[in-house]
């Protein structure tokens, strides 16, 4: 190959034939079997038509180089610092590119760039980190989009702080495979958040109660969570509400008057700062005293001893009655049989008045109604 002929011939000849020489020099070099001295001369070529006026021109000079990684090095990276039409695909594939210059690229890039990174197949973790750390929306979504991508744990919390109260990021990290259970949550917390300020929800209510409202549904849709969730989950989920003030006594009654063992236990574990084990044991057939002292030690307010008692005496009768492994969340019928005899005996107690505590379980017993009645018309349908 002459180089000075076939650049006096492009000098001369229509963008878009340019544009299909440039491609097939590029994958020429690429492919096919040719000499050291037609290689330097191919190279030579390369680097001269990356001063092609025409953006055309080396768009397909960096197609065709994106995804070999016998590229020359060079070229690669002068096309990088081209025009985003020509750098995308560069950055978006080509195999030649460090992490590091990667990093470079999302920090000191606008959109697209940043987001072509973000889709590479198998991006690294430490690229992943920088997307997540200064990356825009764009960048963020598509990261959370790329399903090859190695996403710490430590980037995926930036991704809610930082962008968490987009929808778009939202849908596509709850879309995405293997999101852990906390982050669910965060994300959670995040709609709940925006809510609380939302004209909608503050229309008619003050603003204690409208945050209380939001703070409800929040923790409703928590013990809907961990209602799917293994003991692995359970404990990161309890140990991420610890940490995020999100553990409260509210929460915790919610979750074992509707049935959801595995997480008050969890809770109580944690608090208390016993054994697991130790805390199903009491709460599976401690005497009165001992589920007492466990609550002390967990720090719940004395208030809610004896509502948690009853709570738990009824759970006792149920995985008696029906199964020693009852996992009542996911039956609501169950769960509305549990909440209503929690409800019956609580109020039954001497002494026991019409306090927020019984207002919060009529609320809880209402809830679980409505969703044993949502759960027997699915059913009712699905037989039809």
């Amino acid at each position: 190959m002459i180089v000075h002929q076939f650049l006096r011939w492009m000098a001369d000849a229509p963008v878009a034939r340019r544009a299909e020489a440039t491609s097939a020099l590029a994958k020429a070099y690429l492919y096919s079997q040719m000499t050291e001295d037609d290689r330097d001369a191919a190279e030579a070529a390369m680097i001269i038509l990356l001063d092609d006026p025409a953006v055309q021109v080396r768009r397909a000079l960096a197609e065709a180089l994106s995804r070999s990684d016998k590229a020359p090095r060079e070229v690669v990276l002068a096309l990088v610092n081209d025009l985003p039409d020509v750098a995308l695909p560069v950055l978006e594939w080509s195999p030649v590119l460090l992490d590091a210059e990667l990093v470079d690229a999302i920090g000191g890039f606008a959109d697209p760039l940043p987001a072509a990174v973000a889709r590479r197949f198998h991006l690294s973790a430490q690229v992943a980190a920088a997307v997540a750390e200064v990356g825009s929306l764009q960048a963020c979504c598509a990261l959370a989009e790329n399903d090859t991508a190695e996403i710490p744990r430590f980037s995926l919390v930036r991704l809610v702080e930082r962008h968490g109260k987009e929808a778009a990021l939202r849908e596509a990290l709850m879309a995405r495979p293997g999101i852990p259970i906390e982050i669910r949550q965060m994300l959670l917390k995040q709609v709940g958040d925006l809510l609380s300020d939302h004209p909608l929800v503050r229309r008619g209510l003050k603003e204690e109660r409208a945050r209380s409202v939001v703070a409800e549904a929040r923790e409703r849709a928590t013990v809907s969570l961990a209602s799917r969730a293994g003991p692995q989950e359970t404990d990161a989920l309890v140990g991420h509400l610890l940490e995020s003030g999100q553990l409260t006594a509210g929460l915790l009654l919610r979750a074992l008057c509707t049935g959801n063992i595995r997480l008050f236990n969890a809770a109580l574990a944690r608090l208390s700062g016993m054994g697991s084990e130790r805390v199903r044991s009491v709460l599976e057939t401690g005497r009165g005293l001992a589920v007492r002292a466990l609550l002390a030690r967990a720090g719940l307010p004395p208030r809610t001893h004896a509502l948690i008692q009853v709570a738990v005496g009824v759970w006792r009768d149920l995985a008696r009655e029906i199964s020693p492994d009852l996992v009542i969340p996911s039956n609501p019928a169950v769960a509305r049989l549990l909440i209503s005899e929690v409800l019956e005996r609580y109020q039954s107690q001497d002494g026991v008045e019409a306090d927020d505590l019984v207002v919060m379980l009529r609320r809880f017993s209402a809830e679980i109604a409505r969703e044993a009645a949502r759960a027997y018309v699915d059913r009712t349908l699905a037989a039809a």
